[in-house]
């Protein structure tokens, strides 16, 4: 079995001069800059038109970005060659991504929960039906979970959750 992993996109969005701003499954944010692909990949010019462009999305599954039936982009690239953004939510998943990186029964974090080993308001929050819990309490919890390889070929390891150590901020206008 091979240890190649898919970093799933959740949502994507636009920004300005061909640049995609993506959030994976794991609660890290990207950006990632198209136009390094019009010169290798012709296809990919045709998304200097804005309304082309502006029509990203998701695929089925989180596993790439699409923009029509001819240009679609692997998560992984994404991944490998963004930039790291550094936002107020880092380090925050939902109880259901957490249990599924970490390969738990979502009743484990509830349990955990109920019998004091999580400590709502410092470790997790609940926002309307959706609880929320940060990387550390699941890394002090439960350990690391499995180390993978990204498409460049590097290992991905949950050493660099920490906001600090994020490379890019990102600013709104």
């Amino acid at each position: 079995m091979s240890n190649y992993k898919f970093h799933l996109i959740r949502s994507i969005g636009v920004l300005p001069n061909c640049t995609l701003i993506a959030q994976f499954d794991d609660g890290t944010i990207k950006t990632y800059s198209i136009k390094q692909l019009f010169e290798e990949y012709p296809v990919f010019k045709a998304l200097e038109d804005e309304t082309l462009f502006s029509k990203a999305s998701v695929d089925t599954g989180g596993y790439g970005i699409v923009w029509n039936d001819d240009i679609d982009l692997d998560s992984n690239e994404v991944w490998a060659n963004g930039k790291t953004v550094v936002t107020s939510f880092d380090n925050l998943m939902s109880f259901s991504d957490a249990t599924r990186i970490w390969n738990l029964n979502e009743s484990t974090l509830r349990k955990a929960l109920e019998y004091g080993k999580l400590v709502a308001g410092r470790d997790c929050c609940k926002y309307g039906k959706q609880w929320v819990i940060s990387t550390q309490a699941m890394l002090r919890e439960y350990g690391k979970p499995e180390t993978y390889e990204t498409t460049s070929g590097q290992d991905f390891s949950w050493d660099n959750v920490k906001a600090s150590e994020k490379t890019v901020e990102y600013k709104t206008k």
